[in-house]
């Protein structure tokens, strides 16, 4: 069967820009990008673009034009985020053909340097101005993240897999319930929430100096405020940890009260974040891309090594180093 994606040729991605007067000088790009496909190309002015073409059945219409209008808010309180371009009419999300997709200037840059002080502080400064912007309202579309209703869900997906032999079942099953019985897990569902970045991580901070942008609010959801800090600063060395982090809150309290109460939340979150990711990949295996891009989820080897690093996790859970 035939995945939607195949018949996103070189010449309709040209063809849906300048349906919406937009004219690419020339073929675009294709930037490394799974989930949706994303691409970047030149207009006959010099202006660079990136189109986000949405994948088909994940978002509704109405979640999708949510992140974008969350975008625009942030843009207008200068938070310094890529908002998409938005047509004579104010719209941001179109369509051609079967696909729909958005328009977004290109961000040009670099990743922060974890080890500059300045970029720390500056970082900080950043997510501190959208956490303020964004605990002024509420998502109504976009998902809430449930730990242990979407644990369920990534648990349920991969038993359907009929990749694990039966003994990497039990092992896998058990994992995960262990898992959640951990009572640090248990608190992130009774943690309040906010609208966050979601995907918070160094690929999505692009920028030079001191002035950097958050960009691919694609998995924007409601969750822990904690939820768009901890990817950002992934160090194992707790000494590390606490001297990037003292940098950040630094600059993160030039606006808001840094959330030190959700600090515990971090290792459940990063759990949470393996078990789902592994989950996705099994869930889009049906997409040509993904069996290319990700050969070993169907080798034996590959679950034997995910069953034994959530089960260092589980240690983890009980006593995080970083917190000592």
């Amino acid at each position: 069967m035939s995945h939607p994606f195949n018949a996103l040729s070189p010449d309709t991605v040209m063809s849906a820009a300048e349906s919406i007067g937009v004219w690419p000088a020339g073929e675009p790009f294709a930037l490394n990008s799974y989930e949706n496909r994303v691409l970047m190309f030149r207009d006959d002015d010099g202006s660079r673009w990136i189109v986000k073409f949405y994948r088909p059945g994940r978002w509704s219409n109405d979640a999708i034009q949510e992140e974008h209008d969350f975008l625009q808010e942030l843009r207008q309180a200068d938070v310094p985020v890529m908002a998409p371009w938005r047509d004579s009419h104010g719209r941001s999300l179109h369509e051609f053909q079967q696909f729909r997709f958005a328009l977004f200037p290109q961000c040009g840059g670099q990743a922060p340097e974890l080890e500059n002080p300045t970029h720390l502080f500056a970082l900080g400064e950043a997510l501190g101005s959208l956490h303020n912007v964004a605990s002024r309202k509420a998502f109504q579309y976009r998902r809430q993240l449930q730990f242990e209703r979407d644990i369920s869900e990534a648990e349920t997906c991969v038993l359907a897999s009929q990749w694990l032999s039966k003994h990497q079942r039990r092992g896998y099953q058990q994992v995960i319930q262990k898992i959640l019985r951990q009572p640090g897990v248990k608190a992130v569902d009774a943690t309040p929430m906010m609208r966050t970045h979601g995907d918070c991580h160094l690929g999505n901070v692009l920028g030079r100096d001191e002035a950097f942008t958050l960009v691919d609010f694609d998995d924007c959801i409601t969750a822990p405020a904690i939820q768009d800090v901890w990817m950002l600063l992934p160090v194992n060395d707790p000494n590390s940890w606490r001297a990037q982090l003292s940098e950040f809150v630094e600059g993160y309290e030039e606006t808001l009260p840094f959330p030190h109460q959700q600090m515990a939340l971090i290792e459940p979150l990063r759990t949470y974040r393996l078990i789902r990711h592994t989950a996705w990949l099994v869930s889009r295996w049906d997409d040509p891309a993904f069996p290319r891009a990700f050969p070993w989820l169907a080798e034996s080897g590959y679950w034997d090594q995910h069953i034994r690093q959530l089960e260092q996790q589980c240690l983890q859970l009980e006593k995080p180093i970083w917190l000592a």
